[in-house]
């Protein structure tokens, strides 16, 4: 069961457990039963015999219509090759609440899209005093999603549960403090369960 505020998720094998539980809210509650997951806090859901469709497609078209980036020309990379910002370089920007309203939407998006982790562990880093460089680098990245905005993950019904893990690190990239940054994900079968980026 996931409950956020006031709606709530019941995944369950046996349905007879899901109508006892609604029957039981519904004595304490006033309910509404929206039956089969479809759209939940901004997560498309889409359920087949095969597996599970997760994606944040209306999300992110909406982040570029808001950006203006609806018409832009799609990106084939979230980020540059060897982009390396620093805090201090560039104009800073005359509205920083532009930046950081958008950077908080694509951590947000990073629910579906591990792929951007790392672009948005480093833009993150630039919150307190955002520059047009890197309002830049947040437009490249929304560039790149223009290209796949439904783009998200698969959960499938069958397969092994092997456990697999995958690690890089790019050595001191960070010139600031000169540290590095690790990226894992770890797949069970074939679906993907886990992945973060960090410094």
């Amino acid at each position: 069961m996931l409950i956020y505020v006031d709606e709530m998720i019941i995944i369950v094998n046996d349905e007879n457990v899901i109508v006892a539980l609604k029957e039981s809210l519904h004595t304490k509650f006033l309910i509404k039963d929206l039956s089969q997951l479809r759209y939940f806090l901004g997560i498309e859901v889409s359920c087949s015999i095969d597996g599970i469709s997760i994606s944040q497609q209306k999300y992110t078209l909406d982040i570029l219509d808001e950006a203006g980036l609806l018409g832009a020309k799609p990106l084939s990379t979230p980020i540059e090759e060897n982009n390396k910002l620093l805090p201090t370089v560039g104009d800073l920007l005359k509205n920083p609440s532009i930046y950081r309203r958008l950077v908080r939407q694509l951590i947000y998006l990073t629910i579906t899209r591990p792929k951007i982790s790392y672009p948005i562990h480093i833009l993150s880093q630039f919150m307190q005093e955002p520059r047009k460089l890197h309002l830049d680098v947040v437009h490249h990245l929304l560039q790149y999603l223009k290209g796949a905005p439904g783009q998200g993950l698969y959960f499938p019904a069958k397969g092994n549960l092997l456990l697999r893990g995958f690690c890089d690190v790019d050595w001191a990239r960070c010139s600031i403090i000169r540290r590095f940054m690790t990226g894992y994900c770890i797949f069970l079968g074939r679906a993907l369960i886990s992945w973060k980026t960090k410094k």
